[in-house]
Protein backbone atom coordinates (compact mmCIF):
# COMPACT_ATOMS: atom_id res chain seq x y z
CA UNK A 1 0.00 0.00 0.00
CA UNK A 2 1.19 3.65 -1.14
CA UNK A 3 1.92 6.16 1.60
CA UNK A 4 0.27 9.21 1.53
CA UNK A 5 2.05 12.22 2.71
CA UNK A 6 -0.30 14.83 3.40
CA UNK A 7 0.64 18.37 3.50
CA UNK A 8 -1.50 21.19 4.87
CA UNK A 9 -0.54 24.65 3.04
CA UNK A 10 -3.35 26.67 3.91
CA UNK A 11 -2.12 29.54 5.90
CA UNK A 12 -1.90 33.14 4.66
CA UNK A 13 1.85 32.84 5.60
CA UNK A 14 1.17 36.27 6.86
CA UNK A 15 4.55 36.53 8.98
CA UNK A 16 5.82 36.26 6.00
CA UNK A 17 4.71 39.34 4.23
CA UNK A 18 5.10 40.96 2.15
CA UNK A 19 6.55 37.84 -0.18
CA UNK A 20 3.04 35.88 1.13
CA UNK A 21 1.06 38.78 -0.34
CA UNK A 22 1.50 37.33 -3.86
CA UNK A 23 2.32 33.77 -3.72
CA UNK A 24 1.50 31.11 -1.20
CA UNK A 25 4.19 30.24 1.70
CA UNK A 26 5.57 26.95 0.17
CA UNK A 27 6.75 28.83 -2.92
CA UNK A 28 8.97 30.89 -1.37
CA UNK A 29 12.18 31.09 -3.04
CA UNK A 30 15.22 29.46 -1.13
CA UNK A 31 18.71 28.69 -1.34
CA UNK A 32 17.85 27.42 -4.99
CA UNK A 33 14.48 26.05 -4.60
CA UNK A 34 10.81 26.79 -3.07
CA UNK A 35 10.33 25.88 0.51
CA UNK A 36 7.64 22.43 -1.20
CA UNK A 37 10.47 21.54 -3.60
CA UNK A 38 13.16 21.21 -0.30
CA UNK A 39 10.24 19.21 1.34
CA UNK A 40 9.93 17.32 -1.62
CA UNK A 41 13.17 16.50 -2.07
CA UNK A 42 13.13 14.34 1.80
CA UNK A 43 10.99 11.47 -0.22
CA UNK A 44 12.91 11.72 -3.37
CA UNK A 45 14.28 8.09 -2.49
CA UNK A 46 11.23 6.59 -2.99
CA UNK A 47 9.40 5.76 -6.34
CA UNK A 48 6.60 8.02 -7.38
CA UNK A 49 4.15 5.34 -7.48
CA UNK A 50 4.99 4.27 -3.51
CA UNK A 51 3.53 8.18 -2.75
CA UNK A 52 0.22 9.41 -2.78
CA UNK A 53 0.87 13.32 -1.41
CA UNK A 54 -2.78 14.88 -0.48
CA UNK A 55 -1.98 19.01 -0.29
CA UNK A 56 -4.35 21.01 1.62
CA UNK A 57 -5.15 24.43 -0.49
CA UNK A 58 -6.28 27.79 0.17
CA UNK A 59 -5.59 30.96 -0.87
CA UNK A 60 -3.19 31.23 -3.95
CA UNK A 61 -3.57 27.20 -3.96
CA UNK A 62 -3.65 27.58 -7.87
CA UNK A 63 0.11 28.58 -7.90
CA UNK A 64 0.69 25.03 -6.38
CA UNK A 65 -1.13 23.17 -8.78
CA UNK A 66 0.31 25.26 -11.37
CA UNK A 67 4.03 24.56 -9.68
CA UNK A 68 3.76 21.17 -9.29
CA UNK A 69 2.24 20.39 -13.02
CA UNK A 70 5.03 22.30 -14.80
CA UNK A 71 8.15 21.10 -11.89
CA UNK A 72 7.18 17.36 -10.51
CA UNK A 73 4.73 16.18 -12.88
CA UNK A 74 5.83 12.60 -11.83
CA UNK A 75 4.16 12.37 -9.00
CA UNK A 76 0.66 11.65 -7.69
CA UNK A 77 -0.95 14.70 -5.90
CA UNK A 78 -4.54 15.26 -4.83
CA UNK A 79 -5.89 18.59 -3.87
CA UNK A 80 -7.99 19.32 -1.23
CA UNK A 81 -9.32 22.86 -0.99
CA UNK A 82 -9.63 24.64 2.84
CA UNK A 83 -11.72 27.87 1.91
CA UNK A 84 -11.67 28.73 5.88
CA UNK A 85 -8.35 28.46 8.01
CA UNK A 86 -9.76 26.65 11.21
CA UNK A 87 -7.07 24.70 12.33
CA UNK A 88 -5.11 21.89 11.34
CA UNK A 89 -7.67 19.11 12.31
CA UNK A 90 -10.10 21.41 10.81
CA UNK A 91 -8.16 20.71 7.16
CA UNK A 92 -7.40 16.60 7.56
CA UNK A 93 -11.44 16.55 8.38
CA UNK A 94 -12.17 18.17 4.91
CA UNK A 95 -9.20 15.53 3.57
CA UNK A 96 -11.12 12.54 5.15
CA UNK A 97 -11.29 10.61 2.38
CA UNK A 98 -7.90 10.61 1.37
CA UNK A 99 -6.59 9.14 4.93
CA UNK A 100 -5.92 5.55 4.55
CA UNK A 101 -3.60 3.38 5.51
CA UNK A 102 -0.21 4.60 6.44
CA UNK A 103 0.24 8.08 6.74
CA UNK A 104 2.19 11.10 7.09
CA UNK A 105 0.74 14.46 8.31
CA UNK A 106 4.23 16.97 7.54
CA UNK A 107 3.14 20.91 7.87
CA UNK A 108 4.28 22.75 4.21
CA UNK A 109 6.14 25.35 6.63
CA UNK A 110 8.71 23.44 8.42
CA UNK A 111 12.15 21.66 7.16
CA UNK A 112 13.42 18.86 8.50
CA UNK A 113 16.74 16.34 8.37
CA UNK A 114 15.20 13.30 8.93
CA UNK A 115 14.81 9.95 7.12
CA UNK A 116 11.61 9.32 5.90
CA UNK A 117 12.05 6.11 4.24
CA UNK A 118 11.80 3.51 6.62
CA UNK A 119 7.99 4.40 6.30
CA UNK A 120 7.76 2.89 2.91
CA UNK A 121 7.79 -0.31 5.15
CA UNK A 122 4.28 0.89 6.57
CA UNK A 123 5.75 0.50 10.15
CA UNK A 124 2.72 -0.68 12.60
CA UNK A 125 3.51 1.80 15.48
CA UNK A 126 3.07 5.45 15.16
CA UNK A 127 5.85 7.86 15.36
CA UNK A 128 5.92 11.89 15.94
CA UNK A 129 9.27 13.91 15.45
CA UNK A 130 10.67 16.12 18.50
CA UNK A 131 13.26 18.27 19.44
CA UNK A 132 14.46 19.51 22.78
CA UNK A 133 14.28 23.43 23.16
CA UNK A 134 14.94 26.16 25.84
CA UNK A 135 11.46 27.80 26.39
CA UNK A 136 8.46 24.84 25.65
CA UNK A 137 5.50 27.41 26.01
CA UNK A 138 5.53 28.41 22.50
CA UNK A 139 5.10 24.54 21.08
CA UNK A 140 3.12 21.55 21.33
CA UNK A 141 5.19 19.29 23.72
CA UNK A 142 4.75 15.65 23.98
CA UNK A 143 5.02 13.81 27.65
CA UNK A 144 5.96 10.43 27.38
CA UNK A 145 5.79 7.17 29.70
CA UNK A 146 8.31 4.95 30.89
CA UNK A 147 8.67 3.48 27.89
CA UNK A 148 9.72 6.09 25.73
CA UNK A 149 5.96 6.10 24.34
CA UNK A 150 3.74 9.55 24.07
CA UNK A 151 0.93 9.74 26.48
CA UNK A 152 -0.31 12.88 25.66
CA UNK A 153 0.32 16.41 23.19
CA UNK A 154 0.27 19.59 25.30
CA UNK A 155 -0.13 22.87 23.13
CA UNK A 156 2.12 25.56 24.82
CA UNK A 157 1.64 24.98 28.36
CA UNK A 158 2.29 26.95 30.88
CA UNK A 159 5.73 25.10 32.33
CA UNK A 160 9.06 24.78 31.27
CA UNK A 161 9.82 21.83 33.13
CA UNK A 162 8.95 19.24 29.65
CA UNK A 163 10.86 20.27 26.79
CA UNK A 164 10.19 17.71 24.07
CA UNK A 165 8.74 19.94 21.35
CA UNK A 166 6.43 18.73 18.48
CA UNK A 167 7.63 19.65 15.19
CA UNK A 168 5.32 19.20 12.64
CA UNK A 169 5.44 15.67 11.20
CA UNK A 170 3.22 12.84 12.36
CA UNK A 171 2.65 9.22 11.12
CA UNK A 172 -0.29 7.13 11.78
CA UNK A 173 -0.65 3.08 10.86
CA UNK A 174 -3.66 3.57 9.92
CA UNK A 175 -5.30 6.84 8.01
CA UNK A 176 -8.79 5.63 8.56
CA UNK A 177 -7.96 6.26 12.61
CA UNK A 178 -7.04 9.84 12.23
CA UNK A 179 -9.65 10.66 10.13
CA UNK A 180 -12.42 9.15 13.34
CA UNK A 181 -10.35 11.36 15.69
CA UNK A 182 -10.52 14.76 13.52
CA UNK A 183 -14.22 13.99 12.86
CA UNK A 184 -14.80 13.19 16.64
CA UNK A 185 -13.18 16.55 17.56
CA UNK A 186 -14.81 18.13 15.33
CA UNK A 187 -17.98 16.79 15.91
CA UNK A 188 -17.80 17.56 20.12
CA UNK A 189 -15.95 20.94 19.27
CA UNK A 190 -12.97 20.10 20.90
CA UNK A 191 -10.61 23.61 20.60
CA UNK A 192 -7.34 25.01 22.23
CA UNK A 193 -7.27 28.49 22.12
CA UNK A 194 -10.36 28.74 19.36
CA UNK A 195 -8.47 26.49 17.16
CA UNK A 196 -8.40 22.66 15.94
CA UNK A 197 -5.30 21.18 16.66
CA UNK A 198 -3.54 17.74 15.27
CA UNK A 199 -2.73 17.54 18.85
CA UNK A 200 -6.18 17.64 20.40
CA UNK A 201 -7.00 14.54 17.51
CA UNK A 202 -4.19 12.61 18.83
CA UNK A 203 -5.09 12.67 22.14
CA UNK A 204 -8.43 11.09 21.96
CA UNK A 205 -6.39 8.38 19.84
CA UNK A 206 -4.09 8.00 22.99
CA UNK A 207 -6.82 8.28 25.58
CA UNK A 208 -8.41 5.56 23.62
CA UNK A 209 -5.30 3.15 23.11
CA UNK A 210 -6.24 3.12 19.52
CA UNK A 211 -2.24 4.40 18.76
CA UNK A 212 1.43 3.80 20.03
CA UNK A 213 3.17 6.45 19.38
CA UNK A 214 7.32 7.04 19.55
CA UNK A 215 8.98 10.13 19.67
CA UNK A 216 12.04 10.44 16.54
CA UNK A 217 14.09 13.03 17.68
CA UNK A 218 15.74 15.37 15.52
CA UNK A 219 18.64 17.67 15.39
CA UNK A 220 17.56 19.91 12.94
CA UNK A 221 14.18 21.35 12.52
CA UNK A 222 14.05 24.64 10.15
CA UNK A 223 11.29 26.97 10.57
CA UNK A 224 10.31 29.01 7.46
CA UNK A 225 7.71 30.91 8.28
CA UNK A 226 9.42 34.54 9.59
CA UNK A 227 12.02 36.42 7.17
CA UNK A 228 14.46 35.76 10.07
CA UNK A 229 13.64 32.36 9.97
CA UNK A 230 13.78 31.74 6.18
CA UNK A 231 16.99 33.26 5.89
CA UNK A 232 18.33 30.74 8.96
CA UNK A 233 17.24 28.09 7.11
CA UNK A 234 19.19 29.68 3.76
CA UNK A 235 21.90 29.48 5.01
CA UNK A 236 21.76 26.07 6.99
CA UNK A 237 21.02 24.57 3.14
CA UNK A 238 23.84 26.44 1.67
CA UNK A 239 25.95 25.00 4.45
CA UNK A 240 24.38 21.52 3.67
CA UNK A 241 24.67 20.68 0.22
CA UNK A 242 22.42 23.34 -1.41
CA UNK A 243 25.36 25.34 -2.71
CA UNK A 244 26.37 24.83 -5.56
CA UNK A 245 29.81 27.21 -5.33
CA UNK A 246 31.85 25.51 -8.19
CA UNK A 247 29.19 26.58 -10.79
CA UNK A 248 28.52 29.69 -9.77
CA UNK A 249 32.12 30.73 -10.64
CA UNK A 250 32.61 33.42 -13.87
CA UNK A 251 34.42 35.81 -14.79
CA UNK A 252 34.67 39.59 -13.13
CA UNK A 253 33.02 38.46 -10.08
CA UNK A 254 33.91 37.76 -6.94
CA UNK A 255 32.54 34.12 -4.96
CA UNK A 256 32.54 33.74 -1.35
CA UNK A 257 30.95 30.39 -0.55
CA UNK A 258 28.58 29.17 -0.24
CA UNK A 259 26.14 30.34 -2.15
CA UNK A 260 24.13 29.36 -4.77
CA UNK A 261 23.73 31.08 -8.23
CA UNK A 262 21.29 29.73 -10.89
CA UNK A 263 22.63 29.56 -13.91
CA UNK A 264 20.54 31.69 -15.64
CA UNK A 265 21.28 34.45 -13.68
CA UNK A 266 23.25 37.38 -15.07
CA UNK A 267 26.05 38.46 -12.62
CA UNK A 268 28.61 40.79 -13.42
CA UNK A 269 31.12 42.90 -11.33
CA UNK A 270 29.81 41.42 -8.48
CA UNK A 271 30.61 40.08 -5.12
CA UNK A 272 28.22 37.37 -4.11
CA UNK A 273 28.11 35.80 -0.75
CA UNK A 274 28.74 34.06 1.55
CA UNK A 275 25.45 33.15 2.03
CA UNK A 276 24.11 34.55 -0.99
CA UNK A 277 21.12 32.72 -3.10
CA UNK A 278 20.42 34.49 -6.27
CA UNK A 279 17.66 33.08 -8.47
CA UNK A 280 16.34 32.01 -12.08
CA UNK A 281 16.46 35.11 -14.55
CA UNK A 282 17.97 37.52 -11.85
CA UNK A 283 20.09 40.43 -12.87
CA UNK A 284 23.21 41.42 -10.92
CA UNK A 285 25.49 44.36 -11.66
CA UNK A 286 27.72 46.31 -9.37
CA UNK A 287 27.02 44.59 -6.50
CA UNK A 288 27.92 43.42 -3.07
CA UNK A 289 25.51 40.71 -1.80
CA UNK A 290 25.51 38.49 1.16
CA UNK A 291 23.29 36.71 3.39
CA UNK A 292 20.09 36.93 1.13
CA UNK A 293 17.60 35.72 -0.87
CA UNK A 294 17.42 37.34 -4.58
CA UNK A 295 14.60 35.18 -6.02
CA UNK A 296 13.39 34.82 -9.69
CA UNK A 297 14.48 37.63 -12.35
CA UNK A 298 15.00 40.46 -9.72
CA UNK A 299 17.41 43.26 -10.80
CA UNK A 300 20.43 45.15 -8.48
CA UNK A 301 22.10 47.27 -9.83
CA UNK A 302 25.27 49.32 -7.71
CA UNK A 303 23.86 48.01 -4.03
CA UNK A 304 25.27 46.34 -1.27
CA UNK A 305 22.57 43.95 0.42
CA UNK A 306 22.91 42.04 3.78
CA UNK A 307 20.53 39.65 5.48
CA UNK A 308 18.01 40.95 3.11
CA UNK A 309 15.06 39.27 0.49
CA UNK A 310 14.69 40.52 -2.81
CA UNK A 311 11.12 39.51 -4.28
CA UNK A 312 10.54 38.46 -8.04
CA UNK A 313 10.77 40.91 -10.32
CA UNK A 314 11.58 43.70 -8.07
CA UNK A 315 14.09 46.13 -8.88
CA UNK A 316 16.51 47.58 -6.30
CA UNK A 317 19.40 50.05 -8.00
CA UNK A 318 21.84 52.45 -6.58
CA UNK A 319 21.00 51.48 -2.79
CA UNK A 320 22.89 49.91 0.19
CA UNK A 321 21.40 48.19 3.64
CA UNK A 322 18.56 45.52 4.68
CA UNK A 323 16.09 45.36 2.60
CA UNK A 324 12.35 43.26 2.47
CA UNK A 325 10.55 44.11 -0.15
CA UNK A 326 8.05 41.99 -2.55
CA UNK A 327 7.35 40.93 -5.68
CA UNK A 328 7.42 43.86 -8.73
CA UNK A 329 8.65 46.20 -5.76
CA UNK A 330 10.92 49.26 -6.96
CA UNK A 331 13.52 50.51 -4.85
CA UNK A 332 16.34 52.82 -5.38
CA UNK A 333 18.82 55.93 -3.78
CA UNK A 334 17.81 54.41 -0.17
CA UNK A 335 19.88 53.91 2.68
CA UNK A 336 18.45 51.68 5.39
CA UNK A 337 22.02 50.54 6.71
Amino acid sequence: MALTVVLPMAGLGTRLRPHTWSKPKPLVYVAGDTILGHILRGFQQLPPQDVHYVFIIGYLGEQIRDYMAREHPDLRVTYVEQPEALGQSHALYLAREHLHGPTLVLFADTVLETDFTFLANGPEEGYIWVREVEDPRRFGIAFLDDQGYVTRIVEKPETTEHKLAVVGAYYFPRGEDLAEAVSEQLARDIRTRGEYYIADAINLLLEAGRLRLKPIRVTEWMDAGTPDALLALNRYLLDHGRANTAEALRPGIVVIPPVYIDPSAEVTQSVIGPYATIGPGARVEGSVVRDSIVAHHAELTNVILTNSLIGRHARVQDSRGVFNIGDHSRVASASLA
